[in-house]
């Protein structure tokens, strides 16, 4: 036994020096291949040290830090290593309709995003089924986001924001101070599920339901990009809590079919337990172009897609807007001004058209999305070699295509002093979409949009739908809440926390807090 020690002790110590050999040989040969075996006809490869890991601390730490460093040295057009994937960075305008508006047969999404979202969304929607179904998918849901729907929930949403303030116990007493990551998340989620979803599903967000959404949402990890299926402990609640979010809704539209039913057989027109012409008696109603009515499971993953989508963004942007208006007070007030002036000194209740009297309101979004887009990537199967207009290099199919439209909203090119809030700046500054040049993807016309450098809802063949939705809900919370607070940040900070970009979703480092007073 004394005699095994030394050997074994030998043993590992050679494993060791042979292990750091092979790893220095690695990074060596890893080094030469770039300096003397790069390929021409490719955009310039980001320098890195070690392999496989490549350029993804930095990335992961920063993107846009990174993108903009890596611009100064390389252009517009270059490659980093993600995790051991080339990925292909085109910056700016140009970037964005060369990638966002690519052709279908040479830039695909469902592959890079369909691993991620079907877990959580569930199958044979968004990514999980050909692009010329989720088109139409998109066409159904369209429904819910019209002029005339759209009207319809600006009192649901303001009363859903009203009914928050009376009865959270975030908002007891004259004065106090309010964690923005949790309550926004709250009543984002009220708001998103009154109105796109319907009083019955409303009826259900419960704590438990509120556990299910936030269980579900662990699956938005990034590293579910590789390991989707993998049995980590997130995993296995976010499969969870997405079979029992499907069994709540397969049971609401049962109840629907049966109540549907029962009018039939009254041989009446009136509709007997339905929310009347909601998202999803739209979607029980709806059939695809070769004659199939959209399957229960499907209606109800699109609920789920829905409910996510309506809330999620919308979560981390209004943390975002308070977090500005407390660290620039004035701004609540001249918020709270328009709303007098333009309104009436009795504060109405909010009307849709009320929301075209509010202009500084929409240019206080517009200013945050612009700054604090959830998204800062958009990324791209290359499914044939893509030459780059303009240049010589050609974008070969082992890569992914990356896009960041957040760059150009933060290119001072386009935007004087870029990081710095200021929703003045849209009082001179308008952006215009080129009604020419628009495209039907198979759910209604619309406007390419690649060559503004503002793209807060991206843009081409995968641009949100809910744009309008949105800017609506938002509109309607904050107002809502500067009628009710003043708000300030907390003593000894100054300015707006730093973004978290661990998440896929970029929101404020927690912390998220701000102040708030009952206005007199």
């Amino acid at each position: 036994m004394d005699l095994l020690v030394p050997l074994v002790a030998g043993q590992l110590l050679r494993i060791t020096h042979y292990t750091v050999g092979l790893g220095l040989v690695s990074i060596v040969l890893n080094v030469i291949n770039q300096l003397v075996f790069y390929n021409k006809k490719e955009p310039p490869v980001v320098f890195h040290w070690v392999p496989f890991i490549g350029s993804t601390i930095a990335y992961g730490m920063d993107p846009y830090q990174f993108f903009f460093a890596s611009r100064a040295k390389y252009g517009d057009i270059f490659t980093f290593i993600l995790l051991g994937k080339k990925t292909t960075v085109y910056l700016g305008v140009e970037g964005n309709e060369f990638i966002l508006n690519g052709k279908l047969k040479d830039v695909n999404a469902e592959e890079i995003y369909g691993k991620l979202t079907t877990p959580v969304f569930g199958s044979d929607v968004v990514y999980d089924c050909p692009n010329s179904k989720l088109m139409e998918q998109k066409k159904f849901i369209k429904h819910g986001l019209s002029t005339a729907a759209l009207e319809s929930y600006v009192p649901l949403i303001a009363d859903e924001t009203s009914a928050y303030i009376k009865t959270s116990p975030n908002f007891k007493g004259k004065s106090g101070t309010i964690d923005l990551t949790a309550a926004m998340a709250e009543i984002t989620l009220f708001t998103a599920a009154r109105t796109l979803q319907g009083d019955e599903v409303r009826s259900k967000l419960t704590s438990e339901f509120a556990e299910l959404l936030h269980d579900l949402d662990l699956g938005f990890t990034p590293i579910n990009f590789m390991l989707p299926w993998a049995p980590l402990p997130q995993n296995r609640k976010r499969d969870l809590a997405h079979a029992k979010m499907r069994e709540i809704y397969l049971g609401i539209i049962q109840r629907r079919r049966e109540g549907l039913s029962e009018v039939e057989g009254n041989g009446t027109n009136k509709q007997k337990d339905t929310e009347g012409t909601d998202m999803i008696l739209n979607l029980m109603s709806s059939v695809y172009r070769d004659g199939t009515p959209v399957p229960d499971k499907e209606i109800a993953h699109m609920m789920i897609t829905l409910l996510m989508a309506g809330q999620h963004s919308s979560s981390a942007i209004s943390c975002w807007i308070l977090l500005r208006l407390a660290s620039q007070p004035e701004m609540t007030e001249k918020l709270y001004a328009e709303q007098v002036q333009n309104l009436g000194a009795d504060l109405p209740p909010l009307q849709y058209k009320d929301m075209d009297k509010l202009p500084l309101h929409h240019n206080v979004i517009k200013e945050t999305l612009r700054i604090h887009s959830s998204i800062h990537t958009l990324m791209r199967k290359v499914k044939n070699p893509l030459p780059v207009p303009g240049t010589d290099f050609v974008v070969p199919p082992s890569h992914t295509l990356l896009s960041s439209p957040g760059v150009t909203a933060r290119d001072e090119r386009y935007f004087r002093d870029p990081l710095r809030w200021d929703p003045h700046r849209w009082e001179t500054r308008v952006e215009v979409e080129d009604d020419t040049d628009t495209v039907d993807y198979g759910y209604g016309a619309v406007s390419k949009g690649t060559r503004s450098p503002y793209l807060p809802f991206g843009a081409g063949r995968h641009r949100c739908i809910g744009e309008k939705f949105a800017y609506l809900n938002l509109g309607v919370i904050v107002a809502t809440l500067v009628r009710e607070f003043r708000f300030f940040n907390p003593e000894g900070r100054e300015g707006v926390p730093e973004t978290d970009y661990s998440s896929l979703f970029s929101r404020p480092i927690q912390p998220a807090t701000v102040r708030w007073e009952v206005r007199p």
